[in-house]
């Protein structure tokens, strides 16, 4: 399909949010949602995890919005003027951005939430690498100047993937190595810190002061942001049957990550609906350290992709409904046009486990313990851990499962240190498919060392490669690069695909002005 009008293809049901809040809430447009996780780390420029990202779009802005078929859109920016043969972008911020705490919202500001994001994202690191100046001409006006045209510029400014180029006050950044921990953005909702309960809560509250865009159509993240909720709650419900009693009962509006197995339950109650809000999907990953023993060797890790059954993890992952997953998935979203069957016998030949075991050990394996950490309470997460660990034993790895609360995960795997020093070896996790669409989003498949993603991979065929990509002219250049592409990352192997599936999600029927890509609240309406 192509990307341009993907997410309009998908998302007849969905996109509400939900909390559980066992008690009534005052207020006639107080609206609750069940997430898949807490929000445990508030800086979308320091994760990807997803509760991040919805806690980003509730409580920032970005320069520019994506449309439903990701093209960009002014959206903090009144527009801007192209020059010197498009190597001077002049940007003029609108009228009426003001922060939570009152404060204008300053081209310094911009320069600086930029700067930052550049340095950990794949697009922003792409951005920054054909920049030779970024500044503030003034308080309204941004300046980029470039080596040379450059003109995914608006789409860089305009991602709304992982790492969110959020805009922050510059007096929040001047350490750009520093994890944000007070939430002061620009968005429609402001976060109510006194109201968060670690693990139970998390409250936002509609922003007197924001300034909606007078023009365009509300899609993704782009057009008119307009509040229609009071207050939005956040409750953290680990139970799933307590999630579906909650969404029943009507005690929450929309439980986000719905367990399969209470699909049947929700169905027969006609106040629910279940539906998707992102028709990509999501891509299994299990994230392979690169820097320490045994996964510093890339035979080994080669060796090892032998071990992985994507159909068991996706049967674990979404079930036996087929329809639900794909598996013989490589390094690209199915859906998009990069993706291809290069390379891809790795993970769809018979799995021989004991051929894998002799592999491994031709590759210079010898029982090394392998460290394998686990988000224990989130449920795909888990799940892939649970398989591909028994699949790892299996082909005779020395695997010990380090189960954590995934506030911990998320810190943990930041850690660059050997496993005796609290580091890790492997662990699972998930990103939308819009993420691993093609090269330039494609945050994993990076392979620039420490400032690469987690795991840190140091492979410079894919980085020319991928320089390359950027380069191609059109279409069908790109494709072929792409395949290349993906035959290199399964001789590097940056992380291993465990395959894609389909979340469900379910909210109440008078939940409407839903939108598509991930949970999001502005434009959301209760009856």
């Amino acid at each position: 399909m192509d990307r341009r009008r993907f997410l309009q293809a998908g998302a007849a049901g969905a996109a509400a949010l939900v909390a559980p809040s066992l008690t009534q809430a005052q207020g006639a447009r107080v609206f609750r949602f069940k997430p898949n996780a807490d929000a445990t780390i508030l800086d979308p420029v320091f994760t990807t995890a997803f509760s991040t990202r919805y806690l980003a779009l509730m409580s920032y802005d970005t320069l520019y919005g994506m449309d439903n078929a990701l093209n960009p859109h002014p959206q903090m920016v009144a527009g801007h003027v192209i020059e010197d043969d498009g190597k001077r972008w002049r940007l003029t911020l609108r009228e009426g951005l003001r922060f939570h705490d009152g404060a204008p919202v300053l081209a310094r500001d911009c320069v600086a939430s930029i700067r930052r994001w550049g340095r950990v994202d794949a697009m922003g690191q792409l951005l920054m690498s054909v920049t030779d100046e970024l500044s503030a001409a003034s308080d309204k006006e941004i300046v980029f100047r470039l080596k040379r045209p450059f003109a995914l510029l608006p789409n860089a400014l305009a991602k709304s993937t992982s790492f969110i180029p959020v805009i922050m006050p510059e007096r929040l950044i001047t350490d750009p190595a520093k994890q944000v921990t007070e939430v002061v953005g620009s968005g429609p909702f402001r976060y109510l810190a006194n109201e968060r309960v670690n693990g139970a809560r998390s409250v936002w509250e509609k922003f007197a002061g924001y300034v909606p865009r007078p023009d365009g159509v509300t899609e993704f993240t782009s057009g008119p942001k307009i509040a229609h909720l009071d207050r939005v709650e956040w409750m953290i419900i680990p139970d799933a049957p307590t999630a579906a009693a909650a969404v029943i009962s009507g005690e929450i509006d929309w439980y986000e990550d719905v367990l399969l197995d209470l699909v049947p339950l929700l169905r027969r109650d006609r106040n629910v609906v279940l539906g998707s809000y992102n028709p990509a999907g999501n891509m299994g990953i299990l994230a392979i350290n690169h820097l320490h023993p045994p996964f510093d060797n890339p035979a080994i890790r080669r060796a090892m992709l032998g071990a992985i059954d994507q159909s068991e993890v996706m049967t674990a992952v979404a079930g036996t409904d087929r329809a639900l997953w794909n598996t013989g998935v490589g390094y690209f979203c199915p859906d998009s046009p990069m993706a291809s069957d290069a390379g891809i016998a790795a993970m769809t030949a018979p799995r021989d486990y004991d051929r894998t075991r002799r592999e491994l050990a031709a590759a210079g394996y010898r029982g090394e313990k392998v460290a394998f950490l686990q988000a224990a309470n989130f449920y795909t997460m888990s799940q892939q851990v649970d398989v591909t660990a028994d699949q790892m034993r299996r082909a005779g790895m020395n695997v010990e499962i380090i189960p954590v609360d995934f506030g911990v995960w998320l810190q943990r795997r930041a850690n660059r240190a050997p496993v005796a020093q609290g580091g890790w070896n492997c662990t699972t996790t998930l990103l939308p498919g819009l993420d691993l669409w093609d090269p330039t989003s494609h945050l994993p498949l990076r392979g620039n060392g420490l400032s690469a993603w987690f795991g840190w991979p140091t492979a410079p065929g894919l980085e020319a490669l991928r320089d390359e990509w950027i380069a191609a002219p059109e279409l069908p250049a790109r494709q072929a690069v792409a395949r290349r592409i993906q035959e290199q990352a399964f001789q590097e192997v940056p992380y291993v695909p465990t395959g894609r599936w389909r979340d469900l999600t379910a909210y109440r029927r008078n939940v409407t002005g839903m939108l598509t890509g991930m949970p999001l609240f502005y434009n959301l309406r209760k009856g």
